[in-house]
């Protein structure tokens, strides 16, 4: 198996620069993975969002679970569960409107580390989208353009720990999706493992790092390379020890956006993608998450034949 892509932006600011957009060209092509070292968000940062949303489950989160699981019989299943993953999570919302100081329990060194910590992640987010155009050869601007709808992109926050499971076998952390939408950013726990991605029929960890930032790419970004980039299922395996943090940040289309194959990719006759407005794609998502993500696809087409072209103006 070949090495997990792991990318240092600060050569792309010398004599390095062509040799790394080649290894970003090729994580998004084969992988749709890779993480990022020397990304530009400060790691005093990173430690203090780290050790406020540790303290934070902690404080409120802990026994909520603990009484989930107990209410739910999870800790004595002797079958496979299907229908429910071994996470403790919560929401935040930064575009186009923050949610942040309407949530309840988070302290006010919390919320406004957040919200410093989410900034920073939207402006590494919109440059790895214009190094995706300019390896795409796509013009600068193009990828946010497309998913920006009438009131800019949607970007939200999912905090989540994934507590010590004493039947990772039977339950897990997260079950086996792709991400619906654009592009994703991760900042998980260092220590604790469990994310693993699909990669030629293998599960393939993806590696615990201090101060990285891992990036995997969503339907959305599929669907506008007409799939020159695709989208890879992806899961969390729950731990026997340890309790393992995961910051994924979402950064998608605004839900008016029409999303549609950027001409320039398409060869003759070879438009494989429909063209659909994103909220109604991510109503179909909401009941086929766990499903496969082709059919997904299949159906927006067989729409499309009925209703005719989108307009996009």
């Amino acid at each position: 198996m070949d090495n997990f892509p792991i990318i240092n932006l600060e050569n792309l600011n010398g004599d390095e620069r062509k040799a790394t957009m080649e290894k970003i060209k090729d994580a998004c092509e084969n992988w749709g993975f890779f993480e990022l070292v020397n990304h530009g968000i400060p790691h005093d940062l990173m430690d203090t969002v780290e050790r406020l949303t540790k303290e934070h489950y902690r404080k409120c989160m802990e026994q909520r679970f603990k009484e989930l699981v107990s209410s739910k019989g999870l800790e004595a299943v002797q079958t496979e569960v299907k229908d429910m993953d071994w996470e403790s999570t919560f929401h935040l919302r930064h575009l186009p409107e923050s949610n942040i100081s309407e949530i309840p329990d988070l302290s006010d060194e919390y919320r406004k580390s957040m919200k410093e910590f989410a900034l920073k992640l939207e402006t590494l987010a919109e440059e790895l989208l214009d190094l995706l155009c300019e390896n795409l050869g796509l013009e600068k601007g193009y990828l946010k353009k497309a998913l920006y709808g009438s009131k800019g992109p949607t970007f939200g926050t999912k905090v989540t720990n994934y507590p010590p499971c004493p039947k990772p076998d039977l339950v897990k952390g997260l079950r086996a999706h792709t991400d619906a939408g654009g592009i994703i950013l991760l900042f998980q726990d260092d220590k604790v493992s469990g994310l693993q991605l699909l990669k030629d029929g293998n599960w393939v960890d993806v590696p615990p790092m201090h101060h990285s930032i891992v990036i995997n790419l969503g339907d959305q970004l599929e669907v506008i390379t007409n799939g020159k980039y695709k989208s890879v299922e992806h899961r969390v395996v729950a731990q026997t020890d340890g309790t393992r943090m995961s910051i994924a940040s979402f950064y998608n289309p605004g839900s008016d956006a029409v999303i549609y194959p950027a001409p320039t990719l398409i060869e003759e006759n070879n438009e494989i993608y429909p063209k659909f407005v994103f909220e109604d794609y991510m109503n179909l998502y909401a009941r086929l998450k766990f499903q496969a993500k082709e059919p997904r696809f299949e159906a927006f087409k067989e729409s499309n034949v009925n209703l005719g072209p989108i307009a996009t103006v």
